[in-house]
C-alpha cells in the first residue's frame, strides 16, 4: 500500500479560483470590494451601501472605482448609504469651526471686569433659526 504525500488539509487540485476576498462583480475587475450594491425594482432605486457582511446572490459587490462611478439608468435613483464606521472628512464648516476654537483657546483671558475693552455680558445670545446642527443667534442688545 502506498502512503499518500499530501496533507490531509491540503485540496488534491490546487485551485486560485477562490480568494477568501470578495471581489468587484463587474467583468474583468479583480480589485476587492468595497460597497454592495442593490437594486429595489419596486421604488426604482439602486440602493449603494458598505460591503454587506455575506455575499448574496441579489446584490453586487462593487470596488471603490465602480462604485464611486455608479449610475443608474433614467428614472431611477441611487441611494448612497455612508459607512458609520468609516472616518468621515471633515468639511469645511468643521475646520473653520476648529480654527475658530483654537483662536478663542489662544485668546488671553479678561484681567476682570472694566479692564478690557468689552463690558461684561449681560445675557447670553437668543436662538433665532436652525438648520440640522447649524444655529442662528441674535444678540440680546439688537
Amino acid at each position: 500500500m502506498r502512503e499518500s504525500r499530501r496533507s490531509p488539509l491540503k485540496s488534491a487540485v490546487p485551485s486560485n479560483v477562490v480568494s477568501p476576498v470578495r471581489r468587484c462583480s463587474r467583468t474583468a475587475c479583480g480589485r476587492p470590494a468595497v460597497a454592495t450594491l442593490t437594486y429595489v425594482y419596486a421604488d426604482s432605486t439602486a440602493v449603494l451601501g458598505p460591503l454587506a457582511t455575506y455575499a448574496e446572490p441579489h446584490c453586487y459587490d462593487l470596488c471603490a472605482e465602480h462604485s464611486e462611478r455608479l449610475t443608474a439608468p433614467r428614472g431611477w435613483e441611487v441611494v448612497r448609504l455612508s459607512d458609520p464606521s468609516a472616518p468621515t472628512r471633515p468639511s469645511g464648516d468643521d475646520l473653520e469651526a476648529l480654527a475658530n476654537a483654537v483662536r478663542e483657546a489662544a485668546r488671553p483671558p479678561d484681567r476682570g471686569p472694566g479692564s478690557g475693552s468689552r463690558g461684561p455680558r449681560t445675557a447670553d445670545p437668543v436662538e433665532v433659526a436652525r438648520r440640522g446642527h447649524l444655529r442662528v443667534l441674535r444678540s440680546p442688545d439688537s
